[in-house]
């Protein structure tokens, strides 16, 4: 496994590969990461990985500065497969002069949740995720259902774009206690971190309220539920039938419950079917 900084690189080692899987990744790797990877590398002939810290995606200087680095320890992670090819770009190798926000129009699918918490991320994400996909023109390239707003984004750029390309959401990974694998949760001391593994019983609360309640009386258990956690304030919890979100191209109806909270000063998300 080499690690390139330059682009251009990687794309004289995949010219002549049948098939290329892309995992877009900001590093300080995790199990989490790593499952995807091996998805990627179960399916096609060779797996670029890609570590950047994407900053037009932060709404905060504090949070882009606090966001955990550890280059080395990610590619020692890698050296342990095969067939990988690491992208670990600069700031100039990423945006050349022309640090700008690309903006979409996704419609108000961008005006709820995370798009409502975090105005002109999604464009931040849509810009750099826009320019891997053209950079490397890969078979697939894989992400996370955590950020699952961010997986139905990321499919309709494509669609909008019209890039031959094929965007495949792999099952989020848990801990132990079920909390959702986060780059994050590092962060997190000893309390925080108890506290924060609540957030999956809140959510797997709320499928079972949901089978016998309705939607507002199951957000109003949860909400109440959550006000007596300690260390967590909740941002919002929301349940979405993700066929209406993806108003872009055709999904199965399924309902999904969503939640995003502070645990201290660190910021998680997550979902469940349900």
């Amino acid at each position: 496994m080499r690690a390139y900084s330059s682009h251009k690189d990687i794309i004289k080692l995949v010219n002549k590969v049948d098939s290329v899987g892309l995992v877009p990744t900001m590093g300080s790797l995790h199990e989490g990461h790593l499952s995807l990877i091996r998805r990627a590398l179960s399916e096609n002939e060779k797996v670029i990985v890609s570590i950047y810290v994407n900053p037009l995606q932060f709404n905060s200087s504090d949070d882009l500065k606090k966001y955990p680095r550890d280059i080395k320890n990610d590619l020692q992670k890698l050296e342990a497969l095969s067939d990988i090819i690491a992208y670990v770009p600069n700031d100039n190798e990423m945006y050349k002069k022309d640090k700008k926000k690309k903006k979409y129009n996704f419609g108000q699918f961008t005006k709820i949740m995370e798009g409502k918490m975090r105005p002109g991320h999604f464009n931040g994400v849509g810009t750099v995720v826009e320019k891997l996909l053209r950079m490397f023109n890969p078979t697939n390239a894989y992400f996370g259902e955590k950020d699952f707003q961010q997986l139905i984004l990321i499919k309709a750029l494509v669609r909008e774009q019209k890039l031959k390309v094929n965007i495949v959401g792999c099952k989020t990974i848990r801990e132990d206690d079920g909390l959702a694998m986060s780059s994050r949760n590092k962060l997190l001391n000893n309390t925080e971190r108890e506290s924060a593994g609540h957030i999956i019983r809140l959510l797997n609360k709320a499928r079972e309220l949901y089978k016998s309640s309705t939607l507002e009386e199951t957000k109003r258990n949860i909400l109440k539920d959550a006000l007596m956690i300690e260390n967590l304030n909740l941002e919002y919890f929301e349940i979405h039938d993700t066929s209406d979100l993806s108003g872009f191209f055709e999904q199965e109806k399924e309902i999904r419950a969503f939640i995003a909270c502070k645990v201290g000063n660190i910021r998680l998300i997550d979902n469940v079917t349900i």
